[in-house]
């Protein structure tokens, strides 16, 4: 299921509102231009961007499960010194 919750996680709001403006511009820019070969160019444009936003969720999503993994070391670190 897509819930909001989730994305608002990973991007914040500028992010959010950059993702918006940048398809509402395709869009018109689909309408204004029509099906011509200009057309291309803002495609790659459009997959570029789309690109980007998925390298910073999976870079997002990879920071959080490595600071879950460094807190954990870093709890069980603090036990040990806790233990001598």
């Amino acid at each position: 299921m897509f819930h909001i919750s989730k994305i608002t996680k990973h991007f914040g709001t500028g992010s959010l509102a950059v993702i918006i403006i940048t398809f509402v511009l395709f869009a018109v820019a689909l309408f204004v231009k029509g099906f011509t070969h200009d057309l291309l160019i803002e495609v790659a444009i459009f997959l570029v961007s789309v690109k980007l936003i998925l390298m910073t969720y999976s870079n997002s999503v990879a920071s959080k499960k490595l600071e879950k993994k460094l807190d954990a070391i870093d709890e069980k670190i603090e036990q040990l010194l806790e233990k001598k």
